[in-house]
């Protein structure tokens, strides 16, 4: 019997060992994946039960999966293959059996970043010095088919019309739950369909609607999603169906739009829950219905978070290879928590805590982390930005605006390092850039003003109803996105409205202390005074009278106490992500 050589035995056994680790690391990304489409699938059944908390309670917990996960794979294989213990080389070859076992993978793209997590907490490596991540993707996600049901159904209406072909679409996601009037909805968004082209265009020879073959679901709402093409017209398109109180469906509004479909995958809308076999076949679809849409942020919206921060990363890099401006303080005035930063050419900014922060303000890195953590699980109710966190970001210092690098170095002294040509962040937030609301106030004629306050208002409103108090109400905190709207972004002293006191100012104890510069009232942590808002923040006649035509009840403590109330009541109000005016108008009951 002939005796193998014994360098053949150790690579055998090397080998063996780089695909058991490879195998163990896949289970813990297949573990996580079943975990995370449990909750997903579990969703219908919460919407026909009328269940919108559970779906925000699902949501939330679901943000905490990922890291779970990664622990778990990175505990097993420290147990039970000393991982931490392994040299490059086997690394290299564990990447390598990694591969090989994506090839048919369903999610190869969330598999090889499952990987780069486990990777780095077991080396204790960053992305920037580390040869064995996935700095690209190694497998192709084009052309994955879902097994069952497939990513989208195709209809054809020239073959039953219009009109029935809705019915048959309405009918094929198989809710268990009857419509209240399905005929009369169908009437509804063919309505609406003609309102928005102006006119009925002939069916031409290509006419077909392919539509994502599982519901979008947030909250109290479905969302069906889906695009038509009619000759050169291609149409995105978005049905919102609701159940009523007797346990039936309708149509909420039909959304054809662009910039309407675009705002429910706007990262200050809470995160969907949506069944996906393969969701970089999605993500694709959704892409070629909303091209100004990144791959980060619709990863992001369907609550793949991490692989989000993954295409964020990547595409962020690619724009600096191809650039050469540099990052420049952003435009407004300057936080006393933050040092924020942007690249001209990128449509973000980039946040950084301050190591001391100055009073008033009496909060430590810690807690703005943990309020940041807050913003993440809550519904952000289109009306708070969600932000992007990183640890251990290597931007090149030549890119740097001296003055920035300069305040980094000066007043975030522990979250900055040289390394070589790069500068290392421990940690950051990242955002979509907005113009803040106080430089647009600066500049806006009479009509404008009126309309923003009454804007800003409505989300101070919104913020409220949905267990929201802002905390720091200034201008300067609230920016204004591309589609118009007030949101608000700075959150280090946000508080639950259930944690805060709404109160009215009390009189005097004696006429002189009206004349001091002191207030004559308490002012305990988290007790608020309505009143007051209108001094720091109605110094200007115009906004002024704005706020007051539109919002003089936000000055007086009894909206507050009523919107705390409703909450501890447990009364939870819609937050419809499209213009009420879309909405029908069902009969009364």
């Amino acid at each position: 019997m002939l005796q193998q050589d014994p360098l053949m035995e150790a690579l055998d056994a090397g080998l063996g060992q780089a695909r058991a680790l490879a195998q163990a690391i896949l289970d813990g990304f297949d573990h996580h994946y079943r975990l995370f489409r449990a909750v997903s699938q579990a969703a219908q059944a919460h919407f026909e039960a009328g269940q919108a908390q559970a779906q925000r309670i699902a949501v939330r917990d679901r943000i905490a999966f990922y890291d779970a996960r990664v622990f778990e794979a990175t505990e097993r294989l420290i147990s039970e293959f000393g991982a931490q213990r392994l040299t490059d080389a086997t690394w290299a070859r564990v990447k390598t059996e990694y591969i090989k076992l994506l090839i048919n993978h369903k999610q190869p793209e969330l598999a090889e970043t499952f990987f780069n997590s486990v990777c780095c907490r077991i080396l204790h490596r960053s992305y920037f010095h580390n040869d064995f991540i996935f700095y690209r993707p190694a497998v192709s996600t084009e052309y994955i088919e879902a097994e069952a049901p497939a990513t989208y159904r195709t209809y054809y209406p020239a073959e039953a019309g219009l009109a029935a072909t809705i019915s048959r679409t309405l009918r094929d996601f198989g809710f268990t739950l009857p419509f209240e009037d399905e005929a009369r909805d169908v009437r509804r968004v063919l309505r609406s369909l003609h309102r928005h082209l102006g006119h009925w265009p002939k069916l031409a020879f290509n006419a077909h609607i392919k539509v994502l073959a599982t519901p979008f679901y947030r909250g109290n709402t479905a969302y069906l999603i889906g695009r038509a093409v009619n000759g050169d017209l291609e149409l995105p398109f978005a049905l919102a169906l609701y159940r009523n109180a007797s346990g039936e469906l309708y149509v909420d509004a039909a959304l054809f739009e662009h910039r309407h479909i675009r705002h429910l995958f706007s990262l200050s809308r809470a995160y969907f829950l949506v069944d996906m076999e393969v969701p970089s076949a999605h993500v694709r679809f959704l892409q070629k219905m909303l091209p100004d849409v990144s791959r980060a942020e619709l990863y992001t919206m369907l609550g793949l978070g991490k692989q989000g921060k993954t295409m964020f990363y990547r595409e962020l890099f690619h724009h600096l290879k191809h650039t050469s401006d540099r990052f420049a303080f952003a435009p407004g005035i300057k936080g006393m928590v933050m040092i924020v930063f942007t690249l001209p050419s990128y449509p973000f900014v980039f946040k950084v805590i301050k190591d001391v922060i100055p009073p008033p303000k009496d909060v430590s890195r810690e807690t703005v982390r943990q309020k940041y953590l807050m913003v993440k699980r809550h519904d952000r109710v289109g009306r708070m930005a969600d932000s992007l966190e990183f640890s251990d970001v290597a931007l090149p210092r030549a890119r740097f605006d001296p003055a920035v690098l300069d305040e980094l170095k000066a007043l975030a002294p522990s979250m900055i390092e040289e390394d070589g040509d790069d500068v290392v962040i421990r940690h950051l937030y990242i955002e979509r850039r907005m113009l803040p609301l106080n430089m647009l106030l600066d500049t806006a004629p009479a009509d404008v003003v009126d309309t923003v306050i009454r804007d800003y208002g409505n989300a101070l409103r919104e913020l409220a109803i949905a267990n929201i108090f802002p905390g720091d109400m200034l201008f300067k905190n609230f920016g204004i996105t591309r589609a118009g709207r007030v949101v608000f972004y700075d959150y280090d002293e946000i508080e639950y409205m259930t944690d805060c006191s709404f109160r009215r100012i009390p009189p005097p104890l004696a006429p002189e202390y009206e004349l001091s510069g002191e207030a004559w009232y308490t002012g305990h942590k988290n007790e608020v005074y309505p009143e007051e808002f209108a001094t720091f923040l109605l110094a200007r006649p115009d906004i002024r009278a704005a706020f007051m035509r539109h919002h003089a009840d936000l000055l007086t403590p009894e909206f507050w106490q009523r919107a705390k109330a409703n909450i501890e009541a447990g009364i939870a109000e819609d937050f419809h992500p499209y213009p009420q005016q879309l909405r029908y108008r069902r009969p009364a009951v």
